[in-house]
């Protein structure tokens, strides 16, 4: 990231919850809140004024609610990445907030670390999605029927095994655990697999690993 914090706001109709996000992201370093904001107007109207890297957006706001503050967010000012705060993981959320041109879905209930990992993605111009949405959209991908497996190309036999992790919704810490290789080593594989495959996002990494029949729906 070099030698420059990133730029946050944090945008949540609860006090407690943005002192909570303020102090957690406090505690990682190399990233600093320039500003918080308690409803989707006061967002929009930070973000102009502050012109922050990533804006962490919760949903359900008075007045104008997330998904509509980030449509006009993202419309001033296209290059700040946009992350969705939630407490729920369906597919319709989900979709709406990609719709809206979010870099990210993160559930509240996440673990504290899928929060820094969020932040870094986005800044690399990935799409994150918190592991219990990447679970939800086997299931709702399953459910709707999917496409014949094709033949597993131009993937390692490792690369399958963490793509496979991936769509099965663990965390880069879980996969790394797993596969006893460090973190650094497990976004590594998941880089060149996005690279390999020329998909950039958790989601379409999902769909692929359903459609070459790496998850079935007895995962």
């Amino acid at each position: 990231m070099g030698t420059s914090a990133i730029r946050v706001l944090l945008a949540d109709d609860h006090a407690l919850v943005r002192a909570g996000l303020r102090a957690l992201l406090h505690s990682l370093g190399g990233i600093e809140v320039v500003a918080e904001a308690g409803s989707g107007d006061e967002a929009v109207e930070a973000t102009q004024r502050h012109q922050p890297d990533v804006v962490l957006m919760d949903i359900a706001m008075p007045g104008l609610n997330g998904l509509d503050a980030a449509v006009r967010i993202l419309k001033q000012s296209p290059s700040v990445r946009l992350i969705i705060l939630s407490m729920y993981t369906n597919e319709d959320y989900v979709r709406q907030a990609l719709s809206v041109g979010a870099s990210g879905y993160l559930q509240k209930g996440a673990d504290p670390a899928e929060l820094e990992l969020a932040i870094k993605a986005v800044m690399r111009n990935e799409t994150y999605l918190t592991p219990a949405v990447s679970k939800q959209l086997v299931q709702e991908y399953l459910h709707h029927g999917g496409n014949k497996p094709i033949a597993v190309q131009e993937l390692t036999p490792r690369q399958r095994e963490v793509l496979q992790l991936i769509a099965e919704g663990h965390s880069t810490k879980d996969m790394a655990q797993r596969l006893s290789v460090s973190v650094k080593t497990i976004e590594t594989h998941r880089m060149e697999i996005m690279n390999r495959l020329g998909i950039h996002d958790v989601a379409g990494l999902v769909r692929y690993a359903i459609r070459i029949g790496l998850i079935t729906s007895d995962s």
